[in-house]
């Protein structure tokens, strides 16, 4: 398992918990922003985007008669306050995961879908304006400033989360760039080069003494031979 100290933006891990450092980080006060929002938004639509029509003997969507509308808005407003809280959470124990992998796919998660849910709110955003501004307006007005509400934090939402994808992306970019980093500082010493040492020439004195018996192969030669008498 590879050490995780520091990978992908996040501290060592098994550091101790500190949580006015936990609460400061860009990442958890985006995510604090976008479940706020998503409250809201859910808030607004499920209370007051709906009202009763005697006519037709049951609720109907303020949003130009349009259920589709009310319901979009609500499923996405509720799973961006689901998916804010298990971030949240992930937040918390990203500092803790001891390996690279781990915190690389929780990364890849945060972008992925955090740059989705970017996309679906701006989606909502266009629908529910769009059919609001072809609805009819509601007796005494009722429930018009809920549905400017949600339409208006629809379309903050899409920044926040576009905001989480891009911590997201950076975070993964650091992670990347760490992984192909040199993992040793080279010597400056040595890219010089040194000269290695040569073998000794042929006019280096090697200091190697005269071979025995050299001196008395040389003088014999000058001794004459006599031959042996019988």
């Amino acid at each position: 398992m590879m050490d995780a100290s520091g990978a992908y933006g996040g501290g060592k891990a098994g550091a101790p918990f500190d949580p006015f450092t936990f609460v400061q980080r860009p990442q958890v006060i985006l995510r604090g922003v976008c479940l706020l929002f998503a409250i809201i938004v859910f808030s607004c639509i499920s209370s007051n985007g709906w009202l009763y029509d005697e006519t037709e003997k049951q609720e109907v969507c303020l949003f130009n008669r349009d259920a589709s509308a009310c319901h979009y808005g609500e499923g996405v407003a509720l799973l961006a306050f689901l998916a804010s809280c298990g971030f949240l959470a992930g937040e918390y124990l990203f500092e803790q995961m001891s390996s690279v992998k781990t915190r690389k796919h929780y990364v890849l998660l945060d972008l992925g879908y955090s740059g989705f849910w970017s996309f679906l709110y701006f989606i909502s955003f266009c629908y529910l304006a769009n059919q609001w501004s072809s609805a009819p307006v509601p007796p005494e007005s009722v429930g018009t400033g809920s549905i400017q509400a949600a339409i208006s934090f629809s379309f903050f939402s899409v920044i926040t989360w576009a905001g989480c994808a891009w911590f997201a992306y950076q975070r993964f970019k650091q992670g990347a760039d760490s992984a192909f980093a040199p993992t040793y500082d080279a010597d400056p010493s040595n890219l010089s080069g040194a000269a290695y040492t040569s073998y000794p020439g042929p006019d280096t004195d090697t200091g190697y003494q005269e071979a025995p018996f050299s001196g008395n192969q040389q003088r014999g030669g000058n001794i004459d031979y006599q031959a042996p008498a019988y």
